[in-house]
């Protein structure tokens, strides 16, 4: 029994040069599929070259070390402890980003045991859906943000409004004695609109007198949609 169970423990994978280079290869040409996917479902400053070509590395490291592996249960069982302890610190600031790390070492994983047909369908239809479904848009934003007397509160509220047909949404409202400050949100395509008239909007209010100042401000989020 001790003989069986030492001979189970010490069995190790004999890849040749072409298997372990096969398994690597394959790896890399596939996560050029998550590559292209993340690329082309992110948008603006969403977009992260560095993350995006981490992507790809992660798949062929995961290969690799499936490759190492092989069929040592020993190996596998310290390969197992020694990854425990390592910890991500980086944090993951859209859902999807977490996808995209388990399709790099799914992939990995299905290359580095010789499973090329699996990775193959797999990425296959993960890369059409995200293609069809998963495009992340990211559409700057305006925020228009005027400091006038406080008189004029509702005049403001008004040209706003009107000027953007009623799609503004206000964001903040801070008020003194004697002042009142308001930031709206319209998207760039509204306040691109408001162009196209004779009379932009920032002229519109300061028309109206004891107006200290009309801010456009281009607001991109990190993370949108």
């Amino acid at each position: 029994m001790k003989e069986t169970l030492l001979e189970f423990l010490n069995q190790s994978g004999t890849l040749s040069y072409n298997d372990i280079f096969s398994q690597i290869l394959a790896a890399t040409v596939i996560s050029l599929s998550i590559y292209i996917s993340y690329w082309y479902t992110h948008e603006g400053t969403i977009y992260s070259k560095k993350f995006n070509l981490s992507l790809v590395v992660l798949t062929i490291l995961t290969a690799t070390v499936m490759t190492v592996i092989g069929n040592n249960v020993a190996l596998s069982l310290g390969m197992v402890g020694a990854l425990s302890i390592v910890r991500f610190r980086t944090a993951i600031k859209d859902s999807r980003d977490a996808m995209y790390i388990f399709w790099a070492v799914v992939i990995g994983i299905c290359c580095g045991v010789g499973d090329y047909l699996v990775a193959t369908i797999g990425s296959s239809i993960v890369f059409v859906v995200l293609i069809l479904f998963g495009k992340v848009k990211n559409e700057n934003r305006i925020l228009v943000v005027v400091s006038a007397n406080l008189s004029l509160e509702k005049e403001i509220e008004g040209i706003i409004f009107k000027s953007f047909n009623g799609k503004a949404i206000q964001r903040v409202k801070n008020t003194t004695k004697d002042t009142v400050e308001e930031i709206f949100e319209v998207t760039r395509k509204e306040y691109e609109k408001t162009l196209l008239e004779e009379e932009s909007i920032v002229k519109k209010i300061y028309k109206l007198g004891n107006v200290n100042y009309v801010n456009i401000v281009t607001q991109s989020d990190e993370i949108s949609g």
